[in-house]
């Protein structure tokens, strides 16, 4: 299923007692099947993400098992496989405004949304404008009040890049490994006072995107050396510069051929706990 939601009003994508999440809505939409059909486990996610953090291009599975009795309550189409658009739509119907199931289809053999991806994909936008935001995208655009240079960003951001140990930019967890493969992080400008990081690694461990938006913000605005970023790194001792969660939205998660994706799944549960998050 490939889900998209507008993170404000949420505590995050992990159901928890008393709050209102990503999850917690999507397993209840799930659950409202007419009687006698496919009962939804627990949702598996591509990424949690954070309280605040918002996503266009959110990956989640679901496994279902089939009750006793006649299924042919659920929509079906002209194969007897069951209509998945059809589906969406009623899920969609249950749902509220800032959660949207955009489609869903039959997982492959294999298919792990969290386990099997190769990368994720990641933005932060930043309004640099001294004046703040713009108010029709505050939500999910943080306002620095200080001029950026994007070639300050870059430069900052490219000695990151690699495999390498992020325990700097964590908020590290026992038992988990803080090694992660960051593919990309680069800057640009969309507008006169917008700009825009795109963040890619195989996994973030948490809070990972954030530590280091905000470590390089500082580097953009001149407070901060270029070379700061990367002696943070090697000290692996974590830094207080973390950036507002409302400013990041998961965009994207890559896979695997379908015929690569259980040996994937196999391969990172042996060297990964499942901590992703923004």
């Amino acid at each position: 299923m490939d889900v998209s939601y507008d993170g404000t009003d949420f505590s995050g994508w992990a159901r928890q007692p008393g709050r209102r999440t990503v999850q917690g809505l999507l397993e209840e939409a799930l659950a409202k099947q007419p009687p006698g059909s496919a009962v939804p486990k627990s949702v598996v996610v591509a990424g949690r993400t954070d309280a605040g953090v918002h996503a266009t291009g959110q990956v989640v599975h679901v496994d279902v098992v089939p009750l006793s009795g006649p299924a042919g309550r659920l929509p079906v189409d002209e194969h007897g496989i069951p209509d998945l658009e059809r589906m969406c739509h009623r899920w969609n119907r249950y749902l509220p405004g800032d959660v949207r199931v955009l489609s869903a289809r039959v997982a492959p053999e294999g298919f792990d949304a969290r386990f099997s991806a190769v990368r994720r994909h990641y933005r932060y936008r930043v309004s640099d404008a001294p004046w703040g935001v713009d108010p029709l995208v505050r939500r999910d655009t943080l306002g620095w009040g200080r001029a950026l240079s994007v070639t300050a960003l870059n430069e900052g951001a490219e000695a990151l890049l690699g495999l390498r140990d992020f325990a700097a930019f964590c908020k590290q967890r026992e038992g988990s490994t803080t090694i992660r493969e960051l593919q990309r992080f680069s800057w640009r400008r969309l507008d006169t006072h917008l700009v825009e990081a795109e963040v890619s690694a195989d996994a973030f461990c948490h809070s990972m995107v954030r530590s280091l938006v905000g470590a390089l913000l500082l580097v953009g605005d001149g407070r901060r050396p270029v070379e700061w970023p990367a002696e943070v790194l090697r000290s692996r001792t974590r830094d207080s510069a973390v950036a507002p969660a409302h400013g990041l939205t998961l965009v994207g998660v890559d896979y695997p051929p379908d015929d690569e994706l259980a040996a994937r799944a196999e391969q990172t549960r042996a060297v990964r706990q499942p901590t992703d998050a923004g």
